[in-house]
């Protein structure tokens, strides 16, 4: 899991648990295939959102690079470019 979009997603979760990244206690291949993932975000000029749960939170991402953590925007992403939102 190394390609922004995932990456990004794991900094969001983290941000909305306070914790850092590694200390999340799960890990998002378990819940979402992040190849898939990260070719659906290669599609640049396509218009997307992808949901799906994680322990406690309903994640969404969208092909204009907001990433959602139960509703509220916690981070963005791009294909070199991640930037996460403290609320």
């Amino acid at each position: 899991m190394t390609d922004s979009v995932s990456l990004s997603i794991v900094e969001a979760l983290a941000d909305a648990e306070g914790v850092e990244a590694g200390d999340l206690g799960y890990t998002l291949e378990a819940h979402i295939d992040t190849d898939a993932l990260a070719q659906l975000a290669s599609h640049g000029s396509a218009s997307w959102t992808l949901s799906f749960e994680v322990p406690d939170h309903e994640v969404t991402v969208e092909s204009d690079g907001r990433i959602l953590v139960d509703g509220q925007e916690r981070s963005t992403w791009t294909r070199s470019h991640t930037s996460v939102i403290n609320s």
